[in-house]
């Protein structure tokens, strides 16, 4: 078992993922929030998705004991004085994101690496805020993290070889397969992602046919596991709006301009799946 921390900011969705895969490989991780209640829905629903694990023959009960054992929480930046690694995972928002990280290169070690869980934003941009800005790279994880096997790893101008070989390692450690991928909007996978489920929505807006046709169409039609409207909806229409604002407004092509109805039901707290209805419903 590896006796190294992991420290990993943001108690969300993506946050208790990849606290989860991190501790079921070995590593001791601390897991941060600002609120008390995030922190235990988060050990919640790790207990809840090892648990899952075990009842499909995948885990031993001993090992999921032993990972939840590994995963402490604090709401204190301090208690990730020790982590070899911090991997930001705060929602998608440059400001929020800006802030977290240059809070964090105060407290952490000078030879941590620190990692965000961005999927648009720029790492060069996000690094200028950290001391030692050499140390810092993107670790873009997918959602759901125990099951999705991909991560990509970016590297910004200012990452060093070293940083980027030994985020590299990690990802082989944590069972995930890893791509490099060149500092620009999207990367690689939400490049070619987002614009598609985009085009999704505009033919729902224009009436060419219902959430559950396009949906079946792309499932029967390209092969595709999860149709694009019900992806959007596991994304976060939120979430997904902030992508493609980021890439209208670093690429100014308007090919990226988010469907008006994308707007209007963010607007109206329809999300998707966290909120119970987005494109679909769910109980």
């Amino acid at each position: 078992m590896h006796q190294e921390r992991i420290g990993v900011v943001g108690a969300g969705i993506m946050g208790s993922g990849i606290a989860q895969v991190c501790a079921l490989a070995g590593f001791q991780v601390t897991l941060v929030d600002v609120a008390v209640v995030a922190l235990d829905e988060a050990r919640s629903v790790i207990a809840d998705g090892l648990e899952r694990q075990v009842q499909k023959g995948m885990l031993r009960a001993e090992q999921r004991e032993s990972s939840l054992e590994r995963i402490s929480t604090s709401t204190d930046y301090t208690s990730l004085a020790s982590a070899s690694l911090v991997i930001e995972a705060a929602t998608e928002n440059l400001e929020l994101k800006l802030r977290i990280l240059e809070q964090l290169s105060a407290q952490v070690d000078a030879q941590a690496i620190i990692a965000s869980n961005t999927s648009s934003l720029s790492i060069s941009q996000l690094a200028a805020r950290v001391s030692h800005p050499e140390r810092c790279i993107g670790l873009h994880f997918f959602n759901p993290v125990p099951l999705m096997a991909l991560v990509e790893v970016i590297r910004g101008v200012q990452t060093s070889d070293s940083c980027q070989a030994h985020t590299l390692a990690f990802a082989e450690r944590i069972g995930k397969v890893a791509i490099s991928a060149g500092n620009r909007p999207g990367f690689v996978v939400n490049r070619i992602l987002v614009p598609m489920i985009n085009e999704a929505i505009f033919v729902l807006q224009e009436g060419l046919a219902s959430a559950e046709d396009i949906d079946t169409g792309m499932k029967l039609g390209c092969g595709q596991p999860m149709g694009p409207l019900a992806l959007a909806d596991l994304i976060g229409l939120d979430t997904l709006l902030a992508i493609l604002e980021a890439f209208q407004r670093e690429f100014g092509d308007p090919k990226y301009r988010p469907a008006p109805l994308l707007r209007e039901l963010v607007a109206a707290g329809r999300l998707g799946r966290k909120s119970g209805e987005g494109f679909h419903r769910y109980p």
